[in-house]
């Protein structure tokens, strides 16, 4: 895990040692901040013991919606960027005459985020193929069999690689063309159901599934049976009304009106259903009249129907930096399969030893998401317990997941494809919000590389996340890259100067728990980084990092911030 951490960490020079570098080469740091708190809520219950009776109204009038959807994501995908209000409201005008206004208000709502989901997935896409395309010409045009950088890859390893890599690069770029022009004239390509279920039809076989079972399944994914909150309105949704006891009925639409079995055009589903999280919430809300949308669908491989209740939440007021810090701060690590988190005191030194909260990415995704919650849940716990912030980086694998940066190295890539850090970070967010800790995000920027040297000497059993915490809480005091007393932060140095830096300095150094570091040595006949000695490597160095020795703990172990300064700045 070490190895991987010293691979994704970003815009690092590779300079040799003794060659002067000042901080303003490496990219600028962004400031840390607090994440704000969630923006919305979604439940979901189960709709238990339905009728024959309830269910086929359900699929009928889930069936003509999504007909009814259908055409209209078609009306405004040809519009394209000349749609207006105009046009939407003339959508809506139509949809009222087949259905209902609540239900047309749905619809196009529904389809407006289609749309802008697609447009977004399309600007990602030219991204994706911009970053391939840039990575493709510059290994074509270095020499074959030349090595390549902890930043960037070298060349080719022979011509008939190279060739293959050539005609790859004309592939590319004409489907970033393609996509560019889609973008610019407001084309976008979606599919109601799903794309990955519509290709699976061309593969049955493969996904073990009859053409009558994958025929149920698209069905399914093309109704439409969601209604928007309206705040002052009975229970909050007069479309798809949920009583505070747990009855569930809706309004059908004008064709499909004489299944009614209740006034008003209402059909009342023989079930009561119960909210089990966040119940006295909703209940809270329905009473009140406030919004709630509902979303009704079926899960046919379980042979289940279910109920999911959303709502907005009031945008809290996010917590100062300095007061989300004061107590102390917990720095969080993601590796592929463990968090990794460190406590740190007011002066930014571990104490006691790193945690490991251990997950499983394998098998089907609601086991990968329950494995994520429950890392999680023992991490806030914790945090929560001893009244700590959290510290957590901002990771981005979207430029380090393509094939054309790492070539064969498959499961290199599998490994980074499979950390789930943007949903991880936003369970967090969310999880962390209801027990009121505070979230830091910071710039995972040479966290990774700058750690192991500072914090305790690496064993082979241990990995390098935990280390890579400790700069955690740090960067989110806005510390400098060197802020020891002596070093300045304009002074240059060489890179490996700057990764291999101490954290910031300790005022309080008479703190229980502090030491100091270990003093210059005058004698430079021992001293590493002289130019005129030959460096070898060592076969055993128990107490020391880089040849300069550690100061000891009374208990023999070394002291994770006790480098002498000559060995950081080698």
């Amino acid at each position: 895990m070490r190895d991987f951490c010293w691979w994704w960490s970003l815009g690092v020079v590779t300079v040799f040692c003794g060659m002067g570098l000042g901080v303003a080469g490496l990219r600028e740091v962004a400031a840390p901040y607090v994440a704000p708190g969630p923006s919305g809520v979604a439940v979901r219950t189960r709709l238990k013991h339905l009728t024959g009776e309830d269910e086929s109204v359900l699929c009928l009038v889930g069936d003509l919606l999504g007909a009814l959807a259908s055409r209209d994501l078609k009306a405004r995908c040809a519009s394209g960027l000349k749609h207006d209000s105009g046009q939407w409201a003339e959508r809506k005008r139509v949809l009222t005459g087949e259905s209902s206004s609540p239900w047309a208000g749905s619809v196009t709502k529904a389809t407006r985020d289609q749309w802008a989901l697609a447009r977004r997935g399309l600007l990602a896409h030219i991204h994706s193929l911009q970053a391939g395309v840039d990575m493709l010409r510059h290994r074509l045009s270095l020499p074959l069999g030349e090595k390549g950088t902890k930043r960037a890859p070298g060349g080719y390893r022979g011509r008939q690689e190279w060739f293959a890599k050539s005609r790859r690069l004309h592939v590319l770029e004409d489907r970033l063309r393609a996509a560019r022009a889609d973008w610019q004239a407001g084309i976008v390509h979606v599919v109601r159901g799903g794309k990955r279920l519509l290709n699976t039809r061309h593969h049955l076989q493969a996904a073990q599934l009859t053409e009558t079972e994958w025929r149920a399944r698209w069905q399914a994914g093309r109704r439409f049976l969601q209604a928007d909150g309206e705040s002052g309105k009975r229970h909050g949704n007069e479309t798809i009304r949920v009583t505070p006891d747990g009855e569930v009925s809706l309004k059908l639409p004008a064709p499909l009106a004489h299944l009614a079995n209740a006034p008003h055009g209402r059909y009342v589903l023989a079930v009561r259903v119960l909210f089990a999280h966040r119940g006295e919430q909703w209940a809270d809300r329905v009473a009140a009249h406030r919004a709630v949308a509902y979303r009704i669908h079926q899960d046919v491989g379980r042979g289940r129907w279910y109920l999911t209740a959303s709502w907005t939440l009031s945008p809290a007021r996010t917590m100062p930096l300095e007061a989300a810090r004061e107590n102390g701060l917990v720095g969080v690590d993601t590796n592929a399969d463990h968090l990794a988190a460190w406590r740190l005191d007011r002066h930014g030194n571990p104490t006691g030893e790193p945690l490991r909260f251990g997950y499983d990415l394998t098998g089907t995704a609601d086991h990968r998401d329950a494995q994520v919650r429950h890392a999680l849940i023992r991490l806030l716990h914790w945090a929560a317990r001893h009244g700590l912030a959290i510290a957590v980086e901002d990771l981005d694998f979207q430029r380090e997941k393509t094939r054309e940066k790492h070539g064969r190295r498959k499961s290199f890539r599998n490994l980074i494809s499979g950390m789930p850090v943007s949903r991880l970070r936003s369970r967090l967010v969310s999880m962390a919000a209801q027990l009121g800790i505070p979230v830091i995000v910071v710039d995972p920027a040479y966290t990774s590389r700058w750690a192991p040297s500072t914090g305790r000497n690496p064993s082979p059993a241990r990995s390098g996340g935990p280390l890579a915490t400790t700069r955690q809480p740090w960067r989110s005091e806005g510390a400098p890259w060197d802020t020891r007393s002596g070093v300045g932060r304009h002074r240059p140095h060489t890179t490996r100067a700057i990764v291999r830096g101490i954290g910031p300095s300790r005022p309080d150094r008479t703190a229980r728990g502090v030491r100091e570091t270990a003093p210059v040595s005058p004698d430079h006949g021992h001293d590493p980084c002289r130019p005129d000695m030959e460096r070898t490597r060592s076969t055993r160095t128990p107490n020391t990092v880089r040849g300069v020795r550690l100061s000891t703990s009374p208990d023999n172990r070394a002291h994770p911030h006790s480098v002498s300064r000559n060995g950081s700045l080698c």
